[in-house]
């Protein structure tokens, strides 16, 4: 008997999104405590560039498939798996595997979704989200009425942040880096633009702020863009170290913290899913219903093919994305 077969995207070696393929293998299955999804629809992360790449902080054996989000219909569910059925529309949480036609997650990993949620919003939730709201409750303990600044809001993370601030009572300053990003960052909440190629993002936020600073400042970036946020924080400010899409690192000079008594916050959501689980799911469960309320309106700018998977990671890389991009493996 022939095994069944199924369309999945392989990475064989550390490289670039171009030395990706799209193979047949063999299709999962699921075993004890976990759960077979058909993919619908599946989110991509800057994450997977790294992971890819041999630069994330797993780095899985070869031969894999990346994909670290899917969104789809539960197939098989396995021994001891409570809570799920065949037909159960899910999201889920996999680290890799994501990229292809069916994957299977830990059943703890599964999250039924909201009725009104489209499958390619789904696949593109949890990690943006997910970030967004525990960076900023749980790490940052942002409150009603601080000033929070989001680097690289016209993003998939950044643009969820500035929707969980304003969630949260935040007064949103939306820092992008043209037009376009900017314009979408204002229809989902942003209270101020900065254009960090074009304005003196420090001076903008002196003046936004009245000379106070920012409170919480989200920076999935890095580089120059988190050595210009240093000198914008306020007073027992935070700054939230998410990542580093401009490709570099950067250093915080000690004496600055010191003066400001500000803090330097690192956030790893991916961790929280093990090491705190009742918080992973409280903050499902807070999002959701921030989502019944209309107060989270996800936005997936690009949809592509698992072949297309190269032009999906370069424009992540690029950083031309705005909102979201998934793959449509299931044509979610």
């Amino acid at each position: 008997m022939t095994a069944a077969t199924m369309r999945a995207v392989v990475c064989r070696a550390w490289g670039t999104p171009e030395d990706l393929t799209v193979e047949d293998v063999a299709v999962p299955t699921a075993g004890p405590g976990e759960v077979r999804i058909a993919v619908a629809a599946a989110g991509v992360n800057f994450a997977d560039t790294l992971l890819i790449a041999g630069k994330y902080q797993e780095k899985p054996d070869f031969p894999f498939t990346p994909g670290m989000e899917i969104a789809g219909e539960v197939v098989e569910c396995g021994a001891g798996v409570e809570g799920f059925a065949p037909g159960d529309r899910v999201m889920a949480g996999v680290g890799i595997g994501g990229f292809a036609e069916q994957a299977v997650a830990k059943a703890d990993d599964v999250i039924v979704m909201p009725d009104a949620m489209s499958y390619a919003q789904a696949a593109g939730f949890s990690v943006v989200y997910g970030t967004a709201h525990i960076a900023l409750g749980h790490r940052a303990k942002l409150a009603a009425g601080e000033t929070l600044l989001v680097l690289g809001a016209g993003g998939g993370v950044g643009l969820a942040t500035v929707e969980v601030g304003k969630a949260m009572g935040a007064t949103v300053i939306a820092a992008a880096s043209d037009a376009d990003k900017l314009a979408l960052a204002a229809a989902h909440g942003a209270d101020h633009l900065i254009d960090y190629r074009a304005d003196d993002m420090r001076a903008r936020v002196k003046e936004i702020t009245r000379g106070a600073g920012c409170d919480v400042i989200f920076d999935p970036v890095g580089g120059d863009a988190f050595d210009t946020a240093l000198r914008c924080i306020a007073w027992e400010g935070r700054i939230l170290a998410v990542g580093f899409a401009s490709g570099r690192i950067p250093k915080a000079p000690a004496n600055i913290l010191l003066v400001k008594n500000c803090a330097v916050v690192g956030v790893y959501w991916g961790a929280y899913r093990r090491r705190d689980p009742a918080l992973f799911r409280a903050s499902f469960d807070e999002l959701f219903a921030w989502f019944g309320q209309g107060k989270l309106k996800p936005h997936v700018s690009n949809s592509y093919a698992l072949e297309e998977v190269g032009i999906a990671l370069d424009m992540l890389i690029a950083r031309k994305a705005t909102g979201k991009i998934v793959l449509t493996p299931g044509g979610g």
